[in-house]
């Protein structure tokens, strides 16, 4: 007997909207960072994408999906999103503003739609990873893709210097 395939909430609303996706699982039982996850797996770094969400002046939440080895330019991620200034959404709130746990965090099917920015650099790969919308689960889609399923932009919200060793 064939084991049931596990869809989650990314997975079902990629479907729904056609979107062609491939996702991959590996062991892990606790949260692991993108870098740890893009090793497990024998991804290339600038291909996987971690997704951060953050808190602005207003109140309001935005989400940016930038590479695993890049920092977040809050300056930058402010302006693009229209806010005086953003921080870090803490992580006790994560969860409840998301419906997503640490390591499992997709762009995909949050309880809300928020402003969701993709690091530009995205566009030049025609595949990247992100989140499954759970821990030990990555999947692979085009970078439009995702900004369809994500109703996203994208934009230059990263530190340039020290991604880029400048």
């Amino acid at each position: 007997m064939s084991k049931k395939e596990v869809k989650t909430n990314a997975m079902r609303i990629l479907d729904r909207l056609k979107i062609s996706y491939t996702y991959r699982t590996y062991e892990c039982n606790e949260f692991s960072d993108g870098i740890q996850t893009a090793d497990q797996l024998g991804l290339k770094h600038e291909r996987v994408f971690k997704t951060i969400v953050t808190t602005g002046k207003s109140g309001g939440h935005y989400v940016f999906v930038i590479p695993i080895e890049a920092e977040i330019d809050f300056k930058k991620a402010a302006k693009a999103v229209g806010e005086k200034s953003l921080e870090m959404l803490p992580l006790r709130e994560l969860t409840p503003v998301t419906g997503y746990v640490r390591g499992g965090c997709t762009s995909i099917g949050m309880k809300k739609k928020y402003p969701t920015v993709i690091q530009e650099s995205a566009r030049a790969f025609e595949q990247i990873y992100v989140s499954g919308g759970k821990i030990g689960m990555q999947l692979s889609l085009a970078p439009e893709d995702l900004k369809k399923a994500a109703d996203a932009e994208f934009g230059d919200v990263i530190r340039i210097a020290d991604y880029y060793g400048g």
